[in-house]
């Protein structure tokens, strides 16, 4: 008899466990579902915060629509100077994408760009020069500042007919 009646309340007390379960279950659950919509909501809001409108994607030209415009000597811009005095350089080749589908792509073709290739080479170095060497051997970094670039020698063009800009064989010393 004891065996039976042990048996009963051990039965009984797993029914209560399982239904503490499941009533705890369901409040969890409602409430995990409002916490996920929750950090839903935050974020699609960083996302709007982290692409904005000012800032463009850049346009999607095609490969046939591009001319390349590589400026012949390699470019020596000198660095920011480092704490300890220590002027540094920066020994890089850079390339200008052109879009040849632009309305200004008369005026700075890669025929009639070279006669600008000064002001263009001073842009440059007007952004680069403000950073050193430990800032611009980090890659994301130097993606960052060829935005700057890039956004520098639009200004400089007053238009967008340069559209990208790579920067290579890249050395410091």
């Amino acid at each position: 008899m004891k065996k039976n009646l042990l048996t009963i309340l051990i039965l009984a007390l797993v029914i209560v466990n399982l239904t503490l379960t499941v009533i705890t279950m369901i409040s969890v659950t409602g409430t995990n579902k409002k916490t996920a919509a929750l950090v839903d909501t935050i974020a699609t809001v960083l996302n709007l915060e982290l692409v904005s409108d000012e800032e463009d994607e850049g346009p999607d030209i095609s490969l046939a629509d591009t001319e390349i415009y590589t400026i012949a000597e390699a470019m020596t811009i000198p660095l920011k100077v480092t704490e300890g005095g220590k002027q540094e350089y920066m020994v890089c080749k850079i390339a200008l994408s052109i879009n040849t589908k632009d309305d200004d792509y008369k005026t700075y073709s890669s025929e009639t760009i070279s006669s600008y290739e000064p002001y263009i080479k001073q842009a440059i170095e007007g952004v680069i020069s403000s950073y050193d060497s430990a800032y611009l051997s980090n890659p994301e970094n130097r993606e960052e500042v060829k935005k700057e670039v890039l956004k520098a020698i639009q200004k400089w063009m007053d238009s967008k007919v340069v559209y990208d800009i790579s920067i290579s064989d890249v050395k410091f010393g």
